[in-house]
Order: structure tokens, then C-alpha cells, then sequence
């Protein structure tokens, strides 16, 4: 009992570490603990320069890009987390990084249209594992189409092209 109280005051203290609306945070939390099979994790904000931030492809800051760690502060991944168009609306997505800026896992987390959503499927988002930011993705060449989901996986395929040419920056910059 003592320890399921511990486990959730860690929980607690986290989700109100950070401003991300708490469906997401869940999700998060979720795939976080499910891939890495842990039981707690800490996230710590990686606070990217504002200079540095106005020249990244991808939107980075507003608590977006975290450094994943254990209760014994193990370092698990980074994650960032972000929108992306769909048709007439916006959907959130998840990239797992390890420590040398490889996709781990890509996760879409809640996707609001009623068609498309089949870029949510793990068999297609498994084609971001292993991309790094050397990589470039090319919609219906190294990225599978997918029919009536085609603005969505445009939008998903520009989205990480733009988050690994940022990682390559921030690399570059020592960031990372």
C-alpha cells in the first residue's frame, strides 16, 4: 500500500511539473512506462535557447522536448511531443529518441477527423524507427501512402523530417 501511494504522488508530482493538458500527459506517461516497461519516470524540460529555437524546422519550447528518466535517474529517452495538421484539424503526436537521436517510437496520440486515423496504426508509424537525423522521409518513396489519409501522412512525414533536421541542430549546437 505504501508503495502504490508513493507511485502516485511521483505521478502526481510530475503531470503538474509541466503545462501539457493532462489527456495528453496520460498518454504520454502511458506509452512511456509501456515501452521502457518502468514503473515511475521523471521528466526533465530540455530549454532550448530562444535564439536557437527561432531557426528549428519544428516548433521546440512551450514544454515540448523532455529528457526522460527513471526514479533512479537512468536515462530512458528523450520525448517530444507536438502537433501536425490533418485536414481540418490538428493531431497530436509522440517521438521516443535514444540517447544518440534515433527514433525509438513514434505514437500518435489523439488524431480528431473522422478519416485518416490509420496513421495512428503501429504497422505504419513502425517506418520512423531507426530514422535519425541524417535521414530524410519522402512521402510515397521511403514513407508508405496511405489511401484517404494522404494530408495527414504528408503532414506526419513533413513533421518528422522537421523534428530530425532540428535534432541535427541541436546537435550540432551541443544541445543534445
Amino acid at each position: 500500500m505504501k508503495f502504490k501511494s508513493v507511485f502516485l504522488l511521483s505521478i502526481a508530482f510530475v503531470l503538474s511539473a509541466f503545462s501539457i493538458p493532462k489527456n495528453l500527459q496520460k498518454k504520454m506517461d502511458k506509452e512511456i512506462i509501456k515501452t521502457f516497461k518502468v514503473e515511475t519516470i521523471s521528466y526533465n524540460e530540455v530549454v532550448i535557447p530562444a535564439k536557437i529555437s527561432e531557426i528549428l524546422p519544428a516548433k521546440f519550447g512551450n514544454n515540448n522536448l523532455f529528457k526522460v528518466t527513471t526514479s533512479d535517474d537512468e536515462f530512458l529517452c528523450y520525448a517530444y511531443i507536438s502537433k501536425a495538421a490533418s485536414k481540418t484539424d490538428d493531431f497530436d503526436y509522440l517521438v521516443l529518441l535514444d540517447k544518440d537521436l534515433v527514433v525509438l517510437k513514434a505514437k500518435v496520440l489523439i488524431y480528431r477527423e473522422d478519416y485518416g486515423g490509420e496513421i495512428g496504426s503501429k504497422r505504419w508509424l513502425k517506418q520512423f524507427i531507426g530514422k535519425s537525423q541524417n535521414d530524410e522521409l519522402r512521402y510515397g518513396d521511403n514513407i508508405i501512402a496511405i489511401s484517404g489519409a494522404t494530408i495527414s501522412v504528408r503532414s506526419m512525414t513533413n513533421a518528422m523530417n522537421d523534428v530530425l533536421k532540428s535534432l541535427k541542430i541541436l546537435h550540432s549546437k551541443d544541445i543534445l
